[in-house]
């Protein structure tokens, strides 16, 4: 830039800032420098030196000195005198440095939460959201619990009201039916009344669980179970109102069977949830291994730069992944080493079957001899 103005009396400023890669609009702006502005004149009502220092002399004195100036300003009006204003009197503190917040205040900022998941049954996340009722303004809620690493749905219930001690009877079923031990478990929800309630926390206390929730007006850290109610109301079928809390838990059954035995995740690597939840996953991608390698030998020439391969088995999953300094970009530390479930796990699926219990009555996943999925709460339980 400095020897665009030399070069410009030679070539022209137009040839110089094209050789040079400068903008022409620099070159004639530092040419013609802002003119250093006149000092703002002192307006004529102003107080004067003396005066100003009379002000600050009260405002310092023994009797006002731990008084607000609104409180000064009152007084002296009350006994007669007129010093100045009292926006003046805080202009003339704010000039010498002593206006600012007098209390201690402590800012309390929540801490982000960072979960991760390497297996199922590790962290849950839950919310509840509102159906429709026949009317405005009437509602049914449904209650949702949700594997975070394999998505799938272990526990969900629909009810007339948002309550804790439904909350609670829907997380201890759902519990002993995934049989968890303690120490074992996270679960994740947000900051509603339900689940912030005494009852859920000590029941999670009592079971050795782990409870984290979101940061206050942060709307991004309970995201899997957000996208869940988002593949819930934008079904095709969905419908616009439920006539009947029996006619909301008549969609919801299907809808979570089929969430959860036929739903392809593009997160899961185009498995359903129960495939990883009950540790099919690397059994169903052999097998789709074998059909791309067979399509391969049988069509080479179609497959321009490798041999076709089944998306990738998911390793983790995360809220808030942290970044620690010394870190390798990209992969956390406490990642490396996750591995999938095992294949010596797997066990043959079952079919479709009937449930008793409230919000799981049907059922179709795959389920481990002596195993019972949990679908939420007796209905007995849930009516009282």
């Amino acid at each position: 830039m400095s020897a665009a103005p030399d070069l410009a009396l030679a070539v022209g400023t137009t040839a110089a800032c094209a050789a040079l890669g400068v903008s022409r609009a620099t070159v004639y702006r530092r040419r013609r420098p802002r003119p250093t502005p006149a000092p703002r004149p002192r307006p004529a009502r102003a107080l004067a030196a003396g005066e100003r220092r009379a002000v600050l002399a009260q405002l310092h004195s023994p009797r006002f000195v731990d008084q607000a100036p609104a409180e000064v300003y009152a007084t002296l009006l009350d006994e007669g005198h007129y010093r100045c204003s009292l926006r003046t009197m805080y202009r003339l503190l704010a000039g010498a440095h002593e206006v600012r917040e007098r209390r201690n205040q402590l800012r309390h900022v929540a801490p982000t939460p960072e979960l991760l998941a390497t297996r199922p049954n590790e962290v849950w996340s839950w919310d509840i959201t509102k159906l429709l009722g026949p009317a405005k303004w009437t509602y049914y809620y449904l209650y949702v619990i949700l594997d975070l690493f394999s998505r799938y749905v272990v526990g969900w219930l629909v009810a007339h009201h948002e309550s804790a001690a439904l909350a609670e009877l829907l997380i201890a079923a759902t519990c002993e039916k995934q049989e968890i031990v303690p120490g074992q478990l996270t679960v994740h929800a947000d900051r509603g009344s339900a689940m912030t309630s005494k009852p859920v926390a000590l029941l999670l206390a009592d079971l050795g669980i782990t409870r984290t929730h979101s940061r206050p007006h942060v709307s991004n850290d309970n995201p899997f179970s957000e996208a869940q109610f988002k593949t819930l109301k934008y079904r095709p079928d969905f419908p616009e109102r439920f006539t009947s809390q029996a006619a909301a838990r008549a969609f919801c059954h299907p809808f979570f069977t089929w969430y959860n035995t036929e739903h392809r995740h593009t997160g899961l690597g185009l498995l359903t949830p129960a495939m990883v939840h009950f540790g099919q996953a690397a059994l169903v991608r052999a097998q789709r291994g074998a059909v791309l390698a067979a399509a391969y030998a049988a069509h080479p020439e179609r497959f321009v730069h490798q041999p076709p391969e089944p998306p990738a088995l998911p390793t983790a999953v995360w809220i808030n992944a942290p970044s620690p300094a010394g870190a390798r970009p990209g992969v956390h530390p406490r990642l490396e080493g996750a591995t999938t479930p095992s294949p010596s796990r797997v066990e043959p699926l079952r079919g479709p079957r009937i449930d008793s219990d409230e919000g799981g009555r049907y059922l179709a996943t795959p389920q481990k001899p002596g195993f019972t999925a949990c679908g939420g709460v007796a209905a007995t339980q849930a009516r009282q």
